[in-house]
Formats: C-alpha cells, structure tokens, sequence
C-alpha cells in the first residue's frame, strides 16, 4: 500500500477504506510516513471530504492509535462531558459534582488552557495542593469512592491525533468537520464513558461561528460517537458572549461553587442545570430535573466537590470558604464609554484581555496567574451610563492593565436601542 496513491484516490474524491485509513494512521503514530505525504492527504481530504464511514473509520484508527482507559474497574455507568471550548465556560467545575450527588459516577480527562480559552486542570489548580496528575489506580479508587475525579491528560491517548493535529495547524487544513470531529471524539472514546454529553459552542468565542456550523459539527460528532457504541448527546449554547460574570482561574472557581450553593448567574446557573440533567437522563436516571435541584439545596453537590478536592491532594476548605483563594495584588475598574445599551460584547476578544492580565497562556509552558482574571458587571443586552462600571480586572503586575483594558473595551459595542436577546441553549442533537 502507498501514500501516492491514498492521495490519488482522496484528491480525485474517492472513498478511503478501513484498511487504508488504519494504514495511514499506524504511519502516522510510528513516523513512517513522510510529513509531505501526510499534509498532502489532509489538503486531499479538506476539499474533498470524508463520509460517515470513513469518518467514524478515521476517529476509531485515532483513538485505537495509543493507550486507551479501561473504566472496568469503576463501578456502573460512566459519563462524561465535553465543551468544544469557550470563555468563563466552567461548567466541569459544577456539573460533575451534581452529577455524582445523584449517583452517578464521572471518571473525566481534562486539559490546559492556551490562548483565549481557559482550561479546567488550570482552575482546578488555583486550590492549594490540588494534584491534576492522579496514577490509573488512584483514579478508578476517587471515582469508586467519591464517584468522581478530574485529572490531566496524562496518558498517551490517541497520538496519532496530536502529530495530525499539529501538522493540520500550520497547513491551514483545520476547518474541515470531519477532521475536527475525529479529532475531538478520538479522545472521548479513548477516554472510555459508556455515555458522552458534547457542549457545541457556537459565536465570537466560539471556533465555530455560525449555528449550521455548529449543528454540522454536533451531528457528525454524535454520529461517530454513536457509531462506536457509545450513547451521544450534542447540545448546542451560545457563546457570542461569555458564560456567567467570571473569567480567569481562581474566580471561576469561586462563580462554581456558588452556583452549587444556588447563587450562581443565571446564564450560568441555566447551563449548569440542563448538561446535569441530560447527563443523568444519558445514565437512565429518573426526575432528572428535580434531582439536580434537590443535590444543590441540600448541600450535597458542593459537598462532592470538596471530597474530590481532598481526595486530590487540595485543600477543602476552599470550597467552603472562598476568601482562601490568591487576591491578585492590582485591581481596575472600567468604565462605559457610552450611554446607551450593550449591543455586543466579543467573548474571543474579552478572552484575550484575561489572558494579557496572565490568567492565560500564549504557548505551552508559559506560567499561569490564578489570581487574574476580568469581573464582569455588565454583558450583552445591559443598558449602560457612561461612566458606569461594565467590569473589573486582576492582574499580579500592574503594567499588564492597560493593555488588558484597551482590549476589553475594543471587545464592546454600544447602540441605542436594546439588542435582541440570545438564547443560551440554542439546540440539541440525539
């Protein structure tokens, strides 16, 4: 079997067997396949695109391609959750905990923040002590006991996503669903939950712009989750602006736990509530609904979240005393420039500004600051004086503020009239 002629077949929009797309992925994983060969066939695949077979082919060669999670070991059934990225988007960070309240178990893989997006392992680290690197056998240990556990991704699970990936970055061949499909439920099946909740976001912070883009990426996404057995939900939420009032690390941390408490914001406090219940219904859980709201005013969901805390190695108290976390040593108000209302608040733009402040990363490796962060007063749809205070910024380094206000406010556009209102939870697919 030859690269050439894979690229041939591709270009001239042929269909790719199973065969031939193992052999390329095994090349691929083992470096055996020059980088050429490799950009050629994703620019083959870009223009031409993949059915639902080669499709869901090319996701199981992927997830089958490195180590794979064998969740045996946990008792009954697991779920998990997966946002397609977003800004202030820290609903791992409370549903999980509400999901296991109920009795249901989450074994979840989380990653790191880079660029304009924030990452759960980062916010989880914010706790002092908190470990994101937990061994395989302590991990099936938290999610028995406790029924839930949140690590970083520390196996090598589907490597042959990672070089794809990579190499799709900087040969502009990223935009083509069913390469970004693949690419994101490789790692879900190799993850190992008998059920999988995808959170599609769509708008300004979002990588897919439009509605039909999102819903294409959702139903290609559950079609191959439920393609290799796996029970697949898509909802699809608006992310044009960000989610809930806090964006950084340690702030989101603390806009979760009140959520748990029952004082969270109300966008965020909506999304938190239905991935919960949908999880549940995924795991046959009856009232579903009710039960969210149940575990939430009894105390037992943010008691969830303070035994995975403790169990991980952080501090719990935390959790229940929220004033432990680091202040950043700088703060600045900013202020409306315009009477009027807030006719759109750029969530890519606002994600920047925080992550100047340093709660972000430009590039692996780069330090994070836990403590910075953007406190939002005033969003999308709020009628504002000018002068008003829209927002805060933290920041452990007073130089990074100007920089970081200049680009918040680039991110906001005022208009006379009232904008119409945006639902949050924009669709669904089974």
């Amino acid at each position: 079997m030859r690269m050439y002629d894979l690229i041939l077949k591709k270009r001239n929009g042929g269909k790719l067997t199973k065969e031939e797309i193992d052999f390329f992925v095994k090349g691929v994983t083992d470096k055996t396949i020059e980088l050429y060969h490799i950009s050629a066939l994703m620019m083959a695949i870009y223009f031409q695109g993949m059915d639902e077979e080669e499709t869901l082919n090319l996701t199981l060669a992927m997830a089958d391609s490195g180590e794979k999670m064998d969740l045996s070991r946990i008792d009954g059934i697991k779920v998990d959750k997966h946002s397609t990225g977003g800004v202030g988007d820290k609903t791992t960070l409370a549903v999980i905990p509400i999901v296991a309240a109920c009795g249901v178990k989450v074994a979840k893989m989380s990653g790191r923040g880079l660029g304009h997006t924030g990452g759960t392992i980062d916010k989880l680290e914010s706790i002092k002590g908190f470990q994101t690197s937990v061994e395989p056998e302590k991990f099936f240990d938290i999610v028995n006991t406790h029924g839930l556990c949140v690590a970083g991704q520390s196996m090598n699970l589907a490597p042959a996503d990672k070089e794809l990936y990579a190499l799709r970055d900087v040969t502009a061949t990223v935009e083509n669903l069913s390469l970004i499909a693949s690419s994101i439920m490789s790692k879900k099946l190799a993850s190992g939950s008998d059920c999988i909740l995808l959170d599609v976001k769509v708008g300004s912070g979002a990588f897919m712009k439009t509605y039909d883009d999102a819903e294409n990426l959702a139903k290609e996404m559950v079609k191959i989750g439920n393609g290799a057995g796996r029970k697949t939900v898509a909802i699809i939420t608006d992310m044009d602006k960000p989610l809930g009032n806090a964006i950084g690390n340690s702030i989101e941390v603390i806009e979760a736990i009140e959520t748990l408490k029952g004082n969270g914001p109300e966008d965020f406090t909506l999304l938190t509530r239905t991935l919960s219940a949908e999880l549940l219904k995924m795991a046959g859980v009856k009232n579903a609904e009710e039960k969210v709201l149940e575990v939430i005013s009894n105390g037992k969901a943010l008691e969830k979240l303070a035994l995975m805390v403790k169990a991980q190695g952080g501090d719990e108290n935390y959790i229940y005393d929220t004033s432990l976390f680091e202040k950043a040593e700088f703060t600045r108000q900013i202020k409306a420039e315009k009477d009027g209302y807030i006719s759109h608040m750029n969530a890519e733009t606002v994600g920047i500004a925080c992550a100047k402040l340093g709660a972000g990363r430009e590039k692996k490796g780069d330090s994070i600051d836990f403590s910075a962060g953007i406190k939002l007063f005033k969003k999308t749809g709020d009628k504002v004086a000018q002068g008003e205070i829209i927002a805060e910024i933290y920041s452990s380094s007073e130089k990074k503020l100007d920089d970081a206000e200049r680009t918040f406010l680039s991110a906001i556009e005022y208009s006379r009239t009232m904008p119409d209102k945006i639902q949050l939870i924009l669709g669904k697919v089974e």
